[in-house]
């Protein structure tokens, strides 16, 4: 076993002496330095690139993970940088006359803007409103819902909640 605390007259067990000086101790000194939150940012960005550079962006699951992950590092970029803005998420769009996700059976008006992807386990899916997104959400086994870039904060956690009640195709009950 290696003596690690050899005297001055011991061969040293460790390339490290004490004290450091110069090259010596810029090198230790840089060797802890910790990031700083532009460098995260830096490296979360690069990540990104590597991690989505080459996203199929006709694959809805794909894009909204990485509208995620793009969401988070200008979070970080921002809050590094001082311009971190407390202004609100854009506007969603007004509702349409119907929307993607409303089935063509069900008599129910949107219950809002288009603002959640609900996708099957095959990553076929459709935009939705709310209430419409939590009735196709319902009807499809293995489905899961990711909110839109302009969604208000905690529409797929509501549309997901308001799914768990309700019964698979919904709309062919209500004239019975």
């Amino acid at each position: 076993m290696t003596d690690l605390f050899a005297g001055p007259d011991a061969p040293a067990s460790h390339p490290i002496d004490e004290p450091l000086y110069g090259a010596a101790a810029l090198a230790v000194r840089d060797q802890l330095h910790e990031p700083s939150a532009l460098d995260s940012a830096v490296h979360v960005a690069r990540e990104m690139l590597a991690a989505y550079g080459s996203t199929d962006y006709a694959d809805p699951a794909a894009v909204a993970q990485a509208f995620g992950a793009t969401r988070e590092s200008l979070r970080i970029l921002l809050r590094a940088l001082g311009a971190e803005t407390a202004a609100p998420p854009a506007a969603p769009a007004p509702p349409a006359e119907r929307c993607p996700a409303a089935h063509p059976e069900d008599p129910t008006p949107c219950g809002g803007p288009v603002v959640v992807t609900v996708l099957d386990r095959h990553n076929a899916g459709a935009n939705g409103c709310e209430h419409h997104g939590a009735r196709l959400l319902a009807s499809i086994d293995g489905a899961r819902v990711y909110p839109l870039p302009t969604a208000p904060d905690g529409a797929a956690i509501r549309v997901f909640k308001k799914a768990d009640t309700l019964r698979p195709f919904t709309w062919q009950e209500a004239g019975r």
